[in-house]
């Protein structure tokens, strides 16, 4: 059934992961510059991001708490915002309008380029030279940007919380920790983990759909990023459902 194609690609790409990390040393390189594009290179609109996240969060709900008294819940508040939804949702949507479609236009030029026939002449799977180290290369910078986002993010929250109730930092952070649970950041990164997997399949897969006509390449582009934002969400949604399920 073709639905269950890009499933098989990503059961394809899982164990390649294994052949990644026994034998491959040429794909390393790979793997090494696709986390300098997607985390190191991410940062700067991450940081941008993340200070407007935790500033807005804190500027609209702290007067409305304060109205009620209840001036405490906005640590639960930031954390449930910044670290547990806001986050890894944001992050993934940098990297799936950034990474995406640089992925599924490099990897559908060089199906393109008939660069795909000749490592398969050589004995070399391209899916697990050229695809592997993305997929590994994305995930782990989404995991890592994640992480950032949210320490980057609470730490903006301290300068807008400046405005209403000066306090010292090691209180603010203090009550930050003390509201902080396990699972909180548990979610988190498994939405990351999830998050990066769906848009590095996704973009791969788009990629090595093409056949042999170049005006395929910037629609295998459009495609990965509109397709990895829609799956994404719909996982963001169900990780969610399942969080205050289980665990809220």
């Amino acid at each position: 059934m073709p639905g269950l194609y890009p499933f098989g690609f990503f059961i394809r790409l899982i164990k390649g992961c294994h052949y990644f990390v026994i034998r491959g040393q040429v794909s390393r390189k790979i793997l090494v510059m696709q986390i300098l594009f997607t985390f190191v290179e991410a940062l700067g609109l991450s940081s941008l991001l993340a200070l407007g996240i935790g500033t807005v969060v804190n500027v609209v709900a702290m007067p409305l708490l304060a109205g009620f008294s209840q001036e405490k819940l906005i640590y639960p508040v930031l954390i449930a915002l910044v670290t547990r939804e806001f986050g890894p949702l944001f992050v993934a949507f940098i990297i799936s309008a950034r990474s995406a479609t640089a992925i599924a236009t490099e990897v559908a030029g060089i199906v393109i380029s008939h660069e795909a026939e000749a490592y398969i002449s050589v004995g070399i799977d391209p899916i697990e030279h050229l695809g592997v180290p993305r997929f590994l290369g994305v995930t782990i910078s989404v995991f890592l940007l994640n992480i950032y986002f949210s320490i980057f993010g609470l730490g903006a929250s301290y300068l807008a919380a400046q405005l209403f109730n000066p306090m010292p930092a090691a209180v603010y952070f203090g009550n930050l920790l003390d509201s902080l649970k396990g699972w909180d950041i548990g979610i988190s990164l498994i939405k990351s983990v999830v998050f990066g997997m769906i848009i590095s399949t996704v973009a791969i897969y788009q990629g090595f759909s093409v056949e042999r006509a170049s005006t395929e390449v910037p629609v295998a582009g459009l495609k990965a990023v509109g397709s990895s934002m829609g799956l994404f969400i719909v996982a963001d949604i169900v990780l969610s459902v399942l969080y205050y399920m289980v665990l809220a």
